[in-house]
């Protein structure tokens, strides 16, 4: 196999474990705060609300030390020691307990910031800056493949359903548990790269994989990660991309897991309105595939530069933000089990709220696409520190935005998103153009990217 075909099947073979590992995760996140209202009549009380502003608060504060992490161990043992992390908070939904509950919280966003540091440096190891674009479409879209397969599921198994049985949620849950699991073990396929950089120039990336067992080595390396994360937050590329990636991270808290526990709060939709948070999750990931896939494939001709699909991402969301609105009721968020009899300014349409689903999953491959790609191009050499950086803002922004969920209405956490959307795509805008300019003067090809 050549050096090249190499790369691009650990690309796939990243992609593919991810999804299999976030098809858990995602369709847990999907369903959480409705399974959770219905196990509040029991001796179980918690909130999915909740459980995720923990995790993201830790994954935020975590990705600080996540470079030094994946220094010591290496990429490749770091993923697959967050993949088992993941499948144990998944676990404990087939036995609910609130103390289990909250406590795996805690342990998934450490190891979410080091499975998502070790990704991103995965991801630019095998990439260069001709084939970045196409690697980070690639990825992307196999992600994303996670959102359709269970929420199929639950769209057929929970088929006209109001409540949610023990049953159903152990069946549901046990098998969550084993795909996580399957995605974890396809971590070890992924094969090492050799070093190609002239002898003596800088890489970071050969310091997170060096191969030196020498305990003092793996320390310095852990401490230059660290240092490099500190110096890289304070670079103006780094802090115009922030507000971008925080407009990521808002709109990652809205799709993933209010928006569902609207739909399923929605009395007008119906015996259809549980089955429906399958169907939304479903065309969230088409729209997640379809971006990630046509953005990967035209990388390679596309003559403008990413800005044109970070226009298209936030026209496309604001569409979604004004179909919702009108469609959703304003108390949804915050709904009590019995749900929501309440109208918008029209009456709900599962069409509309289920079209909205495409576009948020659409709007949001674009941004995130883009976001690897220029980061991949901008610090190929600094790849785990950048990624970590990227991450911390990220969730932490998602932490917030899973707080004040449970207290929101709908039209609020709706007008965030707008205005933060619209300065981070300013941002966006300011950094590519800078890059543009960086690589003509370097006599590349930008068109290539």
């Amino acid at each position: 196999m050549s050096p090249e075909s190499k790369k691009l099947f650990n690309i796939i073979i990243l992609g593919v474990s991810f999804m299999f590992i976030f098809t858990a995760f995602q369709t847990c996140g999907n369903i959480a705060q409705t399974v959770i209202t219905d196990l509040n009549n029991t001796d179980f009380h918690g909130s999915g609300y909740t459980s995720m502003s923990i995790i993201y608060g830790v994954f935020s504060a975590s990705n600080l030390i996540s470079p030094s992490v994946v220094a010591i161990v290496g990429p490749q043992l770091s993923m697959v020691v967050s993949g088992i992390f993941y499948s144990l908070y998944i676990a404990v939904f087939i036995q609910p307990a609130a103390w289990a509950f909250y406590t795996a919280s805690v342990f998934i966003g450490i190891a979410a910031a080091v499975l998502w540091t070790a990704q991103g440096n995965c991801l630019t190891v095998n990439s260069d800056e001709n084939t970045i674009g196409r690697n980070s479409g690639v990825f992307w879209a196999l992600l994303q493949s996670s959102l359709f397969f269970g929420n199929l599921y639950i769209y057929f198994a929970w088929q006209g359903k109001t409540r949610i049985s023990e049953s159903d949620r152990r069946t549901v849950f046990i098998a969550l548990t084993v795909i996580s699991l399957v995605g974890t073990v396809l971590f070890f396929l992924i094969r090492k790269q050799e070093d190609t950089k002239a002898p003596g120039e800088e890489d970071s990336a050969k310091e997170i994989l060096g191969d030196s067992s020498s305990a003092q080595n793996k320390m310095m390396r852990a401490v230059a990660a660290f240092k490099k994360s500190i110096k890289l937050s304070f670079t103006k590329e780094i802090l115009l991309l922030s507000v971008t990636t925080a407009y990521t991270g808002l709109v990652l808290t809205f799709f993933s897991g209010v928006y569902g526990t609207c739909i399923g709060a929605v009395n007008r939709f119906g015996s259809e309105e549980k089955s429906l948070i399958g169907l939304s999750g479903i065309f969230i990931g088409v729209g997640e595939i379809l971006g990630g896939g046509i953005f990967g494939l035209l990388s390679k001709n596309n003559r403008f530069g990413r800005n044109p699909v970070v226009m298209l991402g936030i026209v496309v969301h604001f569409i979604a933000f004004y179909l919702i609105f009108f469609n959703m009721p304003n108390d949804a968020p915050i709904a009590p089990m019995e749900g929501t009899d309440d109208v918008a300014y029209m009456i709900p349409s599962k069409e509309v709220a289920i079209f909205c689903s495409f576009l948020l999953g659409l709007g949001d491959s674009c941004f995130n696409t883009q976001l690897l790609s220029i980061l991949g191009f901008l610090y190929s050499e600094d790849s785990a520190p950048a990624f970590a950086i990227f991450k911390f803002v990220q969730s932490i922004c998602a932490a917030v935005a899973y707080f004040y969920s449970n207290y929101f209405l709908l039209q609020w956490q709706l007008l965030i998103m707008v205005v933060v959307g619209f300065f981070g795509t300013i941002t966006f805008f300011t950094v590519e153009w800078q890059a543009a300019a960086a690589l003509v003067a370097r006599s590349s090809d930008y068109s290539s990217i």
